[in-house]
């Protein structure tokens, strides 16, 4: 028999609080930047690059590290495109399993090779009318679509 207090503690998973993340929608050439993530929550799933705030770090900056650690590239200037509330359900009587609000950024592309690093699995520049096979989350639908109004692509 294994030993609960053993296991290792995840402090994103049921949560006290929410956790914020930091988005980035990064457009080059009329393609959008997609990772698979590597871990929870939504682990093997596709989504836009991004991750957790550290205490103390801008959120730009966060969006800039974020980004360089998951993919390799870095972008322009950034603007704020939108926030989105996502929370996985949890077990009856537990409150919320994850519960993260994201700021999302959008920038072009400016340099370097997108590869995957961090907790990314892999990377792809995705074409803005081909995103139907990558089963994305329908928020990271809407805020491509809104990165892609904005920037007129």
């Amino acid at each position: 028999m294994s030993d609960p207090a053993a296991a290792p503690v995840n402090r994103r998973e049921y949560p006290d609080r929410p956790w914020v993340g930091i988005g980035v929608v990064a457009l080059r050439d009329g393609h959008v930047l997609l990772i698979r993530r590597g871990r929870p929550p939504r682990q093997g799933e596709w989504s836009l690059p991004g991750g957790g705030q550290r205490l103390g770090e801008p959120a730009e900056a966060c969006a800039r590290r974020e980004l360089l650690e998951e993919t390799g590239i870095e972008v322009g200037p950034l603007s704020l495109l939108a926030v989105v509330d996502a929370i996985t359900p949890g077990e009856p009587g537990c409150g919320p399993r994850f519960h993260y609000t994201i700021i999302d950024f959008q920038a072009r592309w400016a340099a370097g090779e997108a590869r995957p690093g961090g907790d990314v699995t892999e990377v792809a520049w995705v074409p803005l009318d081909g995103l139907e096979p990558y089963g994305l989350w329908p928020e990271a639908r809407r805020v491509i679509a809104l990165a892609r109004e904005q920037a007129g692509a």
